[in-house]
């Protein structure tokens, strides 16, 4: 966690106002990333449990005060630089995250969406596009996890979007016959060229996507050179041989 506890001023390139009711007995400081708890309708330091609101142009102290005793006055849309855990230069248009206040990723699990990068300034730095009433997070309300290592899907993984992030790992997939209409997102979430992602199928079992119809036990492999984040893919159950692509996004192969 890296929540603030000092004022913390923010280069802002554009902006629009709002203004929003604080939660009791808490600060948010200026700069802070602002949440709004959706079973009160209140202001707080943004947690992942929370709807993005926007940024605090100024410090909102209402450590003594009741809930809605003052208000925060918030920049709800506009570009902002922020340091973004790993961003490269290949990263615009990538989606930002944010895990707290102050902690902002392009993992989405266990974050908040904040917007779009919109500009490289240096390494881990970015001009982020962010528009809290309109923007929409391009991954919506899947059931989302991290996958570090090597991972043999289960019946219960269907419709998960699965976030890949380390070079060479491989999903498994359940051998056919098992999977009753196993649906699943398997996302390079890797800097571009970092990593390879592998889906693996039984051995009698294969996978079709476009212009490829694959061949029994094909591991179907995102391609290291050219893989971008956030390239993706959707499995699901085909037809009598096995699995089908539903969707996809950058170079993968089958072999």
């Amino acid at each position: 966690m890296n929540t603030l506890a000092t004022n913390t001023p923010r280069d802002y390139e554009l902006g629009v106002r709002n203004h929003l009711p604080v939660i009791a007995a808490d600060i948010i400081y200026e700069g802070a990333a602002v949440g709004v708890v959706d079973a009160s309708g209140h202001a707080r330091p943004l947690t992942a449990a929370d709807r993005f609101a926007g940024f605090a142009t100024r410090k909102a102290d209402n450590s003594a005060g009741a809930a809605a005793a003052i208000n925060v006055e918030v920049v709800q849309s506009g570009e902002i630089v922020l340091a973004v855990t790993g961003a490269v230069i290949t990263d615009i248009g990538q989606p930002v995250y944010a895990t707290d206040d102050n902690t902002f990723v392009f993992l989405p699990v266990g974050a908040v969406f904040i917007g779009y990068v919109k500009r490289f300034v240096s390494s881990g730095i970015a001009v982020i596009g962010f528009d809290a009433p309109d923007y929409k997070d391009p991954y919506g309300d899947s059931v989302r996890e991290l996958v570090s290592a090597s991972l043999t899907l289960d019946i219960q993984d269907t419709g998960k979007t699965l976030f890949v992030d380390t070079d060479a790992q491989t999903i498994t997939l359940l051998t056919y016959a098992a999977a009753t209409a196993l649906n699943v997102k398997v996302v390079n979430i890797g800097a571009f060229g970092t990593v390879a992602v592998n889906i693996d199928p039984a051995a009698g079992d294969l996978i079709s996507g476009p212009n490829d119809t694959g061949a029994d036990g094909g591991i179907m492999t995102n391609t290291k050179a050219t893989a971008r984040r956030g390239d993706y893919v959707v499995i699901g159950t085909g037809g009598d041989d096995g699995y089908m692509v539903e969707e996809i996004r950058g170079t993968w192969t089958i072999a």
